[in-house]
């Protein structure tokens, strides 16, 4: 392979004709099934030759021009070639076998190593200058199209890592896609990246499955005056034409635009990995998505953004294989795209290491809220006790809570109270007797009844973390109706 190959990718010749995600450079799944596939005249006996096989796979073109086989993958290596034959030979060269993730969602997945416009990625020049060290990472961008009807194929091209494609790429998934590879031990790793920024969730999924979904408001999700795109126009474009490729798992990012009908997103989450899944023929596909990041959006002091975290975590309990990154100590007041995505990367990577490479010592997910109680017989203060942490009982351990800050005792910040008049005061807090216990209570607030955390578009306070790093997710143990939202929860719900 020349230099130049580096950052394209060589067309091929032949009678055969390819999708764009088979081609020079790719990533294959490694031991496993994978389908090789495309178009030739009907009746044309196909063959397919890898280098890493002994087996000829062979098939005949279908009436409509179509064929495919199953190719039996190796554990991970390269570089490879294979060999597709219709009497003329097509050669694929510099194939390796690996891991092969798909990176959704809208604009904060979108968002190249090199930032948009006034929004930088927190360390991509080093991390664009270092990008020749990864040859075993491999980039795909699928190009952007919104259409009526299924596609078979997308635009894009296989690239090698390197300063130029990896500043193009994804910065969210390119991280992860180096964390996974180092961690793994230099495996190779394909990306597929396919975002949409400012899409809806509703566009990567069919109309057929959304009117499935039971209890959602179809109006809204399927273009009702909210909408300003065609529900399956994504999937049409950017989903459908992928879902031969076989792939380890998916990571996801979206929800902003989805804070109209914050009401529906668990379902409407817990639906596209269902859809997603069943056209990928894979009941067990992980999928691990990230927690909107806290903004201002309507107003620091609203809860547009909490709601959809909230629904997002609802989501969780309801999808196997599936895990959330916290991302409430990474948001901007004043930009929806924040710019520590290396933080959400690990994070996205740390479940999927631990979760399906079986690697251990890493990280917990971020901590989340068990449950409750009161401090003895003092009904005044409400103890407040967490999962994802190594124990009430542990001090100064891994995935526990870092109590300490410059060197001196933390005050945990961002929690509110309220007693059953339903109104909201500001919580004083005080790690537990136990570090990984807090204590919360208000001097205005006689007996508490529930308690809140991070609970508005943006709440600098907020500061709870592990010794890991890992941010406390938001959240409330009320079911109270909100009031400040700009699209309130519908009368009819």
């Amino acid at each position: 392979m020349t230099a130049l190959f580096l950052c394209a990718a060589i067309q091929v010749s032949g009678e055969v004709r390819l999708p764009s995600l088979i081609g020079d450079g790719m990533v294959l799944q490694q031991n496993t099934d994978v389908t090789i596939w495309g178009w030739a005249s009907p009746g044309q006996r196909i063959s397919v030759k890898t280098s890493w096989g002994k087996e000829k796979y062979r098939t005949v073109a279908a009436a409509d021009s179509t064929w495919e086989v199953k190719v039996r993958t190796i554990a991970a290596g390269g570089p490879y070639k294979i060999i597709i034959s219709d009497g003329e030979k097509t050669e694929l060269e510099d194939i390796l076998l690996g891991e092969v993730w798909l990176c959704g969602g809208q604009s904060n997945m979108e968002m190249p190593l090199g930032g948009f416009m006034n929004q930088p990625v927190e360390g991509s020049a080093e991390a664009v200058t270092e990008a020749s060290s990864y040859p075993q990472i491999r980039l795909f961008t699928v190009k952007k199209k919104s259409c009526g009807e299924l596609q078979e194929d997308c635009g894009g091209k296989w690239l090698r890592s390197c300063p130029e494609s990896a500043a193009d790429f994804s910065a969210v998934g390119y991280f992860f896609g180096r964390t996974l590879s180092e961690t793994l031990g230099g495996v190779p790793v394909g990306l597929i990246s396919s975002n949409w920024g400012g899409s809806r969730i509703e566009t990567w999924m069919t109309e057929k499955k959304i009117r499935e979904i039971e209890g959602i408001h179809h109006d809204i999700a399927l273009g009702g005056k909210e909408s300003n795109q065609i529900p399956q126009a994504l999937f049409n474009g950017m989903i459908w034409p992928l879902h031969r490729f076989t792939m380890k798992g998916i990571i996801w990012y979206q929800g902003c635009s989805n804070t109209h009908n914050w009401f529906d997103y668990d379902r409407l989450m817990v639906a596209l990995t269902e859809l997603w899944r069943d056209v990928w023929g894979n009941d067990g596909m992980p999928f691990y998505y990230v927690q909107i990041a806290p903004y201002k959006e309507t107003g620091a002091e609203n809860t547009d953004f909490p709601m959809v975290m909230e629904a997002q975590m609802k989501a969780l309990a309801r999808i196997p294989h599936s895990g959330i990154a916290g991302t409430a100590d990474l948001g901007e007041k004043d930009c929806v795209h924040i710019r520590k995505k290396l933080k959400v990367a690990q994070r996205l990577a740390w479940m999927a290491l631990a979760n399906d490479y079986g690697i251990r010592g890493l990280p917990r997910p971020a901590p989340t809220f068990s449950h409750f109680d009161y401090a003895d017989d003092d009904r005044s203060k409400m103890v407040l006790h967490f999962d994802n942490l190594c124990g009430d009982r542990t001090w100064f351990e891994p995935d526990s809570f870092d109590t300490f800050e410059n060197g001196r005792t933390k005050t945990p910040g961002g929690f509110e109270v309220a007693g059953e008049d339903r109104v909201w005061h500001k919580a004083e807090a005080a790690f537990g007797k136990y570090n990984n216990m807090i204590q919360v209570w208000s001097d205005e607030v006689e007996h508490p009844v529930a308690v809140r955390y991070a609970f508005h578009n943006f709440c600098p306070e907020a500061n709870v973390v592990t010794t890991y790093g890992q941010p406390l997710m938001p959240f409330r143990t009320d079911d109270w109706p909100v009031t400040d939202l700009r699209c309130p929860k519908p009368d009819n719900e």
